[in-house]
């Protein structure tokens, strides 16, 4: 009998079948390259086991047809497949909760599943993104708000609340701003309390300056938010690695639909490539 083994969902360190409440595969639909129709359908046949969701991000669902979002929808839920927005919703400040009301009935129709909210874009009170998650949550939708981290000093606000964001110095001896966090984990704890589903976390900044990345600043947003309710938006292979790397295949990870299948091999470790630094490692569950 051949040793070679099929993947499957039932070793340990591994993730359940779909739906599953953690190590989910949220996939970028398009957005920085136009994906077909078909293109969609040979990753959803060859790997819809793997993918979770499907996002069509930076807004890029404003821009196409109706009728092809339509056909795209339907397509991901034969693979089990949801489909989230990306941003947009910025677009309805100042227009009131019934703008933003029509908008959840639009995406509804459409077959969009959840709606996702970047809280820095949408630059809203508090309450107010507090009272579209319910909205959202009322009509039969999954709510994901989304966070950003940064590290760059140029990115923090002169004024204004700065809790959009958490503003980060690169260097581990410095601690300017960390505070920043604690306000961050503290409104994403309130979007869960009134029934967000997940909460995305842009962590790019973080992540990718190898010197520098603060693992403090990621252990401390899982610690507090839980791993099964955090989804982290990882731009490149490299940062996958790193949170596989660090926190095992139950981490949920937003990629590119190029990196599905190095993705997996990185959550089995039947790596296909060369991947030392994760068979060498261990991870740290919480």
């Amino acid at each position: 009998m051949s040793a070679y083994r099929w993947k499957s969902f039932y070793e340990d360190e591994d993730r359940p079948e779909k739906p599953r409440r953690f190590g989910v595969t949220e996939m970028r639909g398009p957005h920085y390259t136009l994906l077909t129709q078909n293109v969609l359908q040979d990753i959803f046949e060859s790997m819809g086991q793997f993918v979770d969701g499907l996002k069509f991000a930076g807004g890029s669902h404003s821009l196409m047809p109706k009728n092809f979002i339509k056909e795209v929808t339907d397509m991901a839920h034969k693979h089990d497949v949801y489909v989230s927005t990306g941003d947009w919703a910025e677009h309805l400040r100042g227009k009131g909760p019934s703008a933003f009301k029509e908008y959840i009935e639009e995406c509804k129709h459409l077959g969009f599943d959840t709606i996702e909210l970047n809280v820095g874009s949408l630059g809203i009170p508090e309450e107010t993104l507090l009272r579209f998650v319910r909205l959202i949550k009322s009509d039969g939708m999954k709510a994901k708000p989304q966070f950003t981290l940064k590290i760059n000093k140029s990115d923090i606000p002169i004024g204004g609340d700065r809790a959009f964001g958490a503003y980060i110095v690169p260097q581990p001896q410095t601690y300017e701003m960390v505070e920043d966090v604690d306000l961050l984990i503290r409104r994403a704890e309130r979007c869960l309390e009134a029934g967000a589903d997940m909460i995305m976390i842009d962590a790019d900044d973080v992540c990718k300056y190898a010197d520098s990345v603060r693992a403090d600043v990621i252990a401390k947003v899982i610690g507090r938010l839980g791993l099964e309710k955090t989804m982290f938006e990882a731009s490149s292979a490299q940062t996958s690695e790193w949170f596989i790397k660090h926190y095992g295949p139950k981490v949920n990870l937003f990629v590119d639909h190029s990196q599905v299948m190095d993705l997996e091999c990185l959550r089995g470790r039947n790596l296909g490539k060369n991947h030392t630094s994760v068979l060498g490692s261990s991870y740290s569950l919480f």
